[in-house]
């Protein structure tokens, strides 16, 4: 499936966009960090951007793909949101993380429900993963809160 480009949802508190140039400078901070590291980084600035890259193109290939985080009430981007495909993915993966200083307030929540939801009854997904690292303790909870459950035998993905 391909498709024409990214999709704007709309939730309570969060509005979910197409990724921006003006996104990539607190990405790439967070890809630099040492937060990143459940995701295989710290990340150079070329590798951050091959994925930001990444990110956008899955639109146009797949008809799925990322989507910024940013606040309704002032526009500010918190984070990110994606479903995520390709060879190093052997399913397709809902991922989220949320910038420093905005943890712990929902919005990776709420951005994923409603990501996911559009999955389901738009692309008509089967179902979809979310590859998490060990110890990431808050990235468990809002999986356990999207209602998904621990698959040991699933495949991994591609290092």
């Amino acid at each position: 499936m391909s498709g024409t480009g990214a999709i704007t949802l709309r939730t309570e508190r969060p509005i979910l966009r197409k990724p921006e140039i003006d996104d990539f400078e607190a990405y790439a901070r967070l890809m630099a960090s040492p937060r990143s590291a459940g995701m295989g980084g710290p990340f150079d600035l070329r590798a951050a951007w091959g994925m930001f890259c990444h990110d956008v193109a899955l639109w146009q290939l797949f008809g799925h793909g990322a989507l910024m985080i940013a606040l309704a009430e002032s526009g500010e981007c918190v984070g990110q949101v994606g479903i995520n495909h390709g060879p190093p993915f052997p399913e397709k993966e809902l991922g989220w993380f949320v910038y420093e200083g905005h943890e712990g307030r929902g919005y990776a929540t709420e951005a994923a429900l409603a990501l996911r939801d559009w999955a389901f009854s738009t692309l008509k997904l089967p179902s979809l993963v979310s590859y998490i690292a060990p110890g990431n303790a808050a990235s468990v909870a809002v999986a356990e809160r999207l209602g998904a459950r621990l698959d040991p035998a699933a495949p991994r993905t591609v290092p």
